[in-house]
C-alpha cells in the first residue's frame, strides 16, 4: 500500500516539474546532498566518518566548545528548564529572556529588546508588523498599510521574504547596494510618504559595511525610519580601535537594530532593539512572536553570559580581528582576488559557477569544508568562496589551507 501512495505523489510532483527541477538542479551542481555532521560544529568537523577543516561555520568563536560555557547551559537548565512551554501570548517568557532583553538593549543603548526563536523570524516578523494594519477593535488599531519599504538590493534573503507582500515599485523599492545617490533617489520619489529604509552593517554575501553615516543621514532628512541588519556585527565591530568605527558609531541614531546569537555569541536566536512603542508593537503584531516560541531558556540564559564575557574580555575579538587581517594578507599575497572590505568574512572570487563546484569538490577531497555561493546567491559566473575562519582554528589548519589553496590556484588558472 505504502509503495502504491509513494508512486502516485512522485507522479503527482512529476506533472508539477518538481522531479524534473531536482534533477536538473542536481546534475548542474546547483543541488548536492548537505553535509551529515557526526560531530559539533567547530573547528574540525566529521561529516560520514571524514575529519574535515572547516571554513563554513557562523559559529566563528566557538564558544560551545568552551567547558565554562556548556557547564552554564547545563546549569541554567536546572533553574529554567528546557521550554518556555508556548508564545509570548500564552505562556510569556521566562526570567533568562527578560535578562538578555535587559543587557541587548543595554549594549545597543535602545529603549527596549524583544527576542526571536531566530534572526530570520525577527526579520520576518519587523516587516510584517511595520507594513500591515493590527486592530485590535475599531478605535484602536494602528495602521501601517500605506508604508513604503526601500531596501538595499543586496539584502538578506529574510528582509526580501518579509517584504515579499508588497508590490514591487509602488510599496517596495530597492537601491543599488550600498549606493547612497541611489537611496537618495527613492526617497525623492516617495517624499511625504510613510517610509522605512532596511539595510544591513556587514553583508554576509560579500563582507561589505554600509555607509551606515550617510544612509543614517538620509533618513533623518526624509524622516524615515530606519532598521539595520546587525546579524554579522553585533559583539564585533564599534570599538574604536577596530574596523569600520567611523561607520559604528553612527549605529545608536538607527531606529532600529537587529541582531543575531548565531554568529558572534555562536547561539541561536536573534532579537531587536528599539524605542519602545516600537518594540512592543512588533511583539503583538509580528505573528513571529505570539505565534510560536521563543528562544530555549538555556540557551537565552549562556547567551546572557557569553554577552557579558565579550563585554569583560575585548582582547578576544581583538586577536580574533587581527588573525582574519593576516591571513587576508595572506591570500592576497597568493594572488587571489579578494572582495573589497575589511571584515572577518572573508570572499574569495572564483568566478565561473562550473569551476567554482570543481573548487568546493576538490578542497573536500583535500579535506576542508568550504561555502561556495555561486547563483542564484549572486550574479551567474560571478561566484565566491566565503570563508569563515574559526578563532580554535591552529595555525596548522591555516598553513594547510593556504597550501591547498596554493594547489587550486594553479590548478584553475584562478
Amino acid at each position: 500500500m505504502s509503495r502504491i501512495m509513494q508512486s502516485s505523489s512522485d507522479k503527482g510532483l512529476e506533472a508539477w516539474g518538481v522531479s524534473q527541477f531536482v534533477k536538473d538542479a542536481t546534475d548542474e551542481g546547483y543541488y548536492y546532498e548537505f553535509p551529515m555532521l557526526d560531530s559539533n560544529s567547530g573547528p574540525l568537523i566529521q561529516v560520514q566518518g571524514k575529519k574535515l577543516i572547516n571554513f563554513s561555520s557562523i559559529d566563528f568563536l566557538g564558544f560551545q566548545t568552551e567547558q565554562w560555557v556548556r557547564e552554564a547551559f547545563i546549569s541554567s537548565i536546572e533553574e529554567v528548564g528546557l521550554v518556555t512551554g508556548g508564545s509570548r501570548a500564552t505562556q510569556g517568557v521566562n526570567r533568562s529572556h527578560s535578562d538578555l532583553e535587559v543587557l541587548i538593549s543595554e549594549v545597543t543603548g535602545k529603549q527596549r529588546t524583544s527576542t526571536f526563536a531566530s534572526g530570520l523570524l525577527a526579520n520576518l516578523g519587523f516587516l510584517q508588523a511595520m507594513t500591515t494594519r493590527f486592530e485590535v477593535n475599531s478605535s484602536i488599531y494602528v495602521d501601517n498599510s500605506d508604508v513604503v519599504v526601500i531596501m538595499d538590493h543586496d539584502a538578506h534573503w529574510s528582509l526580501w521574504k518579509g517584504a515579499q507582500h508588497l508590490k514591487f515599485g509602488e510599496r517596495l523599492f530597492s537601491f543599488k547596494h550600498n549606493d547612497v545617490k541611489d537611496l537618495w533617489r527613492c526617497l525623492e520619489r516617495n517624499k511625504g510618504k510613510k517610509t522605512l529604509v532596511v539595510v544591513e552593517t556587514i553583508y554576509s554575501s560579500d563582507g561589505s559595511m554600509a555607509p551606515l553615516g550617510e544612509i543614517l543621514d538620509l533618513c533623518e532628512n526624509f524622516e524615515a525610519i530606519s532598521y539595520v541588519d546587525n546579524a554579522n556585527g553585533f559583539m564585533i565591530y564599534g570599538d574604536q580601535s577596530r574596523p569600520y568605527y567611523n561607520e559604528y558609531c553612527h549605529l545608536p541614531r538607527a531606529t532600529f537594530e537587529m541582531l543575531s546569537l548565531s554568529k558572534s555569541i555562536g547561539l541561536e536566536g536573534g532579537a531587536i532593539s528599539g524605542p519602545k512603542s516600537g518594540i512592543i508593537l512588533v511583539e503583538v503584531a509580528s505573528g513571529t512572536s505570539v505565534f510560536t516560541a521563543s528562544i530555549q531558556p538555556p540557551t537565552a540564559a549562556t547567551a546572557t553570559r557569553i554577552i557579558s564575557y565579550l563585554k569583560e574580555n575585548p582582547a578576544v575579538i581583538d586577536q580574533y580581528l587581527e588573525r582574519i587581517s593576516t591571513l587576508r594578507e595572506q591570500l592576497s599575497k597568493q594572488g587571489f582576488s579578494l572582495l573589497p572590505g575589511n571584515s572577518y568574512i572573508i570572499s574569495i572570487m572564483l568566478g565561473r559557477d562550473t569551476v567554482a563546484e570543481r573548487v568546493r569538490e576538490d578542497l573536500l577531497t583535500m579535506g576542508f569544508q568550504v561555502p561556495i555561493f555561486r547563483y542564484p546567491a549572486v550574479k551567474r559566473n560571478a561566484a565566491v568562496m566565503r570563508l569563515m575562519v574559526n578563532r580554535l582554528h591552529s595555525e596548522r589548519h591555516i598553513s594547510e589551507f593556504l597550501s591547498a589553496m596554493e594547489k587550486i590556484k594553479r590548478r584553475y588558472s584562478l
